[in-house]
């Protein structure tokens, strides 16, 4: 047995050796030492303990070479294991391959090849490896580093971390064992059983299933897409909001919300968007755009429900509208503009909020519209006007009014075009009545219970009349200016929205949040930098010298090719088109 206390402080020590032997075959100043039944060989540096079955120990360089069982320990907190092992104890360079383990309180990393740094305090390693932590999953890498002073992983190239519940792939990772937050850089992926988050910059909290995205962030459910400027998720509840820049894309009913603010209820399957919101109905030949103040997309793609709320304005090709809020059926067909009992004030304003519709010419008014659509054909089947329905269109060869008025209107379209209306109860109708060479005939004026109206481009062709009970045709000469127009008539042609630009014409400007966003990457800096080369270098007997055993597993800069982070070429490419 061979122990002894009595070297210097700053070499390696000797603690235990079962055997020693020294021998012209090992050459000058060299030992090997071997275990013993009792316990293993046992050296100290510095705050590091060493054990293994068999160590050459090359007492001019102090250096050992450690096989069999290798286990190096620093302080309680840091443990490696391999099958073998050099360590310098003038650089305080470690390097281990086979079977390599290094486990602290929070992770566990194993490795076929790794070197340890005691002065930078870091571990690395080039040949791939694989992090365990127990609730955050498996994450295998090509590079990675861990930094012990900051509790530190650094991943790069073709990282992959495991979780029960998702698979997250990326091209760099910063993950920090004590919290298992993880920093994503580069296109980016985490796929689970749900959801699809991309993102090419961003964090997730592995703890608690939550994270922030940005960068060309998106999260593709079921049936929906978000994409935002910056997208915060929860995994837990199935929540996920997007701020700046948002669209949400329904691809099972072919519908586009945009906004600058959303929420995104996947169980509750709802969405809610304000901030310039703008819903768009998809369709083969012409998309129906509606804007609001805030809009919510209820239920599931069978009986999908929208609602939007206040200062509803609605564009499409052959359509247009306005209303205080906009309730939509999609399974029925159904859209229902509808002005709010509390604003109906007879303020000022309250004119302003009830619901208008402008089809091919016609402005159609009253306290609630329903528009029908075909829900196969998507094309426009028919409307009603409940109370104080008003019809208006500009006679196409003087400065005045058709005019039609009653309690109910109810209207069918042919190819999206009003063709037929008919107005129900305490009707009246001011209609400019002309004759085959569209000479003025007069000024018809009159009431009935109910007046049926054929419409054909956009001209009245026809009026007939049930149990009329007063009224005649007019000469124009004959017909009082003031009379022309019917009490309540409004014309608003000028609100018209002429296109989906014309739906934000009246919106105040638009100040968008700052996203504060994350940090910019930061590449590694060189593991084998100028101090550590320079530890190395003090080693050698001169410049050519290549016989130090600290500088033998140190790669050369022409063979150096994986070690450079910052030239590591992205390897995912998970982003949808």
């Amino acid at each position: 047995m061979f122990k002894t206390n009595a070297q210097e402080q700053k070499r390696i020590k000797i603690m235990y050796s079962g055997f020693a032997v020294t021998s012209p075959e090992l050459g000058e100043g060299v030992r090997e030492f071997r275990r013993d039944n009792s316990q293993q060989v046992h050296f100290i540096h510095e705050g590091v303990n060493l054990y293994c079955d068999k160590a050459l120990y090359y007492e001019n360089e102090d250096f050992i070479e450690a096989f069999s069982n290798v286990n190096m320990q620093q302080g309680d907190t840091i443990n490696m294991t391999s099958k073998y092992a050099e360590y310098s104890g003038k650089t305080q360079l470690a390097f281990a391959r086979g079977d390599v383990v290094l486990t602290e309180p929070q992770s566990v990393l194993t490795t076929d090849k790794l070197y340890f740094d005691r002065t930078k305090q870091q571990a690395y390693y080039t040949t791939g490896g694989r992090v365990v932590r127990d609730t955050s999953g498996t994450i295998t890498s090509t590079i990675g580093r861990y930094y012990m002073s900051t509790k530190k992983y650094q991943f790069v190239d073709n990282v992959v971390l495991v979780n029960p519940e998702y698979v997250l792939k990326t091209n760099r990772l910063d993950f920090f064992t004590e919290n298992g937050h993880a920093y994503m850089y580069g296109p980016s992926t985490i796929v689970g059983e749900t959801s699809t988050i991309y993102c090419e910059r961003g964090f997730y909290n592995t703890n608690n299933d939550t994270g922030y995205f940005i960068k060309n962030s998106r999260i593709d459910y079921d049936n929906r897409v978000v994409v935002g400027d910056s997208i915060y998720f929860n995994r837990n509840t199935s929540f996920a909001s997007a701020t700046n820049n948002i669209t949400v894309t329904d691809t099972i009913n072919n519908s586009i919300v945009r906004g600058h603010y959303a929420e995104v209820f996947r169980e509750k399957d709802s969405v809610f968007i304000t901030k310039r919101a703008l819903a768009i109905s998809v369709q083969e030949n012409d998309s129906i755009y509606m804007r609001s103040d805030t809009l919510m997309l209820t239920g599931p793609e069978e009986h999908r429900i929208t609602r939007a709320f206040y200062n509803v304005r609605i564009f499409k090709s052959d359509l247009s509208g306005k209303a205080d809020s906009v309730h939509v059926d999609h399974k029925k067909g159904l859209t229902q503009m509808i002005n709010l009992k509390r604003f109906s004030s007879g303020d000022a304003f309250s004119t302003a909020r009830k619901p208008i519709l402008w089809n091919m010419g016609n402005q159609m008014t009253g306290d609630t519209i329903h528009l029908i659509s075909n829900v196969e054909t998507e094309k426009l089947d028919s409307l009603k006007v409940f109370n104080n329905a008003f019809l208006i269109s500009k006679d196409s060869l003087s400065d005045g009014y058709n005019q039609i008025k009653g309690q109910i209107l109810i209207g069918l379209f042919r190819e999206n075009e009003l063709y037929n209306v008919d107005i129900i109860k305490n009707a009246e109708v001011i209609y400019y009545a002309y004759n085959d060479e569209n000479e003025l005939v007069g000024i018809d004026k009159s009431k009935s219970a109910t007046i049926n109206i054929q419409i054909e481009d956009s001209e009245i062709t026809e009026i007939s009349k049930l149990k009329q009970i007063d009224g005649m045709i007019y000469p124009e000469e004959d017909f009082p200016k003031n009379a022309r127009i019917f009490r309540g008539f409004d014309w608003r042609g000028d609100e018209q929205p002429m296109s989906v630009e014309d739906l934000f014409k009246d919106d105040p400007p638009l100040i968008l949040p700052v996203i504060r966003g994350l940090d910019e990457y930061i590449p590694q800096e060189e593991f084998f930098d100028e101090a550590l080369m320079e530890r190395v270098e003090a080693t050698k007997k001169d410049k050519d010298d290549t016989t130090s055993k600290a500088a033998r597993h140190i790669p050369t800069k022409e063979t150096d090719t994986v070690l450079k982070q910052e030239k590591v070429q992205p390897k995912i490419s998970n982003k949808k088109d």
